[in-house]
């Protein structure tokens, strides 16, 4: 795929790596890119998980591209509106409502700005040792708006996500476990057989199972522990309601029962 993104299937899984220049930073065409690949990952039935990464070991993603919104290619005023950033938001992930199936952020070097926002939108998040995360938008005058304004302070504690705001300081990836962000921290070396082992996993399990997790999740947060409960069981959660009556939960069952392997079809 052009535009700075290359994508790999592997079986079940999809690889999407940002190839862009130095610092793999994003203009317009690039967000439509992995918006294009993220609509692969949830229309094709065939595919299961997604892994996102970045090219080479020094930087994930440096997230906005600056030199082209400083030569008027992209807008600030109503970035949301004013451009197209493709179907699912900025990075076609940050606000992609509609995308059940996980996605799994190996993370090979400076998660930054937009590019930070962006990992945040993974379900899961691997990271090198020498990862750091940071949000430089304050000295530019502008603030964090694609993610991580909304998702920073129901990961960590409230404070710590305000000193990254004001502060602008950088977070370690040892730091970001210790508070729950990151899921696992390994050698560089290790980083993407880290992530092919974790989407392995994820692609043998049953399909419509592992994306009720995320329907239903999606749509209980923020609510009170009786309304999730209400909202699970009377919403609309077409995943939800599909698993219920698969034949994958038959099979699941009925694996176990007979001590075998099960053979999961997403159906």
């Amino acid at each position: 795929m052009s535009n700075g993104v290359v994508v790999k299937r592997d079986g079940h899984i999809l690889e999407i790596k940002l190839e862009r220049g130095k610092v793999n930073a994003i203009d317009v065409q690039t967000s439509q890119a992995l918006a294009t690949a993220f609509k692969e990952l949830r229309e094709d039935n065939d595919l299961r998980v997604a892994i996102l990464t970045g090219g080479g070991d020094k930087i994930f993603s440096a997230g906005w591209d600056l030199k082209a919104l400083n030569d008027g290619e992209m807008q600030l005023d109503n970035w949301w509106e004013t451009d197209d950033y493709g179907e699912g938001g900025f990075t076609g992930l940050t606000e992609n409502w509609m995308l059940n199936k996980p996605v799994i952020a190996a993370i090979n070097g400076l998660a930054i700005g937009g590019g930070f926002e962006m990992a945040m939108a993974c379900d899961l998040m691997i990271a090198a040792e020498h990862v750091e995360f940071g949000l430089p938008e304050m000295p530019l005058g502008i603030v964090p708006d694609a993610g991580a304004l909304q998702r920073l302070p129901r990961r960590i504690p409230h404070n710590i996500a305000m000193e990254m705001f004001f502060l602008g300081r950088r977070m370690g990836a040892e730091e970001a476990a210790h508070y729950g962000l990151v899921n696992k921290v390994v050698p560089k070396d290790n980083l993407m057989e880290a992530a092919q082992e974790w989407a392995a996993s994820i692609a043998w399990s049953a399909p419509l199972a592992m994306q009720s997790v995320k329907e239903v999740q999606r749509e209980i947060e923020c609510v009170s522990l009786e309304s999730a409960f209400h909202k699970m069981r009377t919403d609309p959660m077409p995943t939800y309601r599909k698993m219920l009556k698969s034949n994958d939960a038959a099979e699941g069952v009925a694996a176990f029962v007979e001590k075998r392997e099960p053979n999961f079809k997403g159906e």
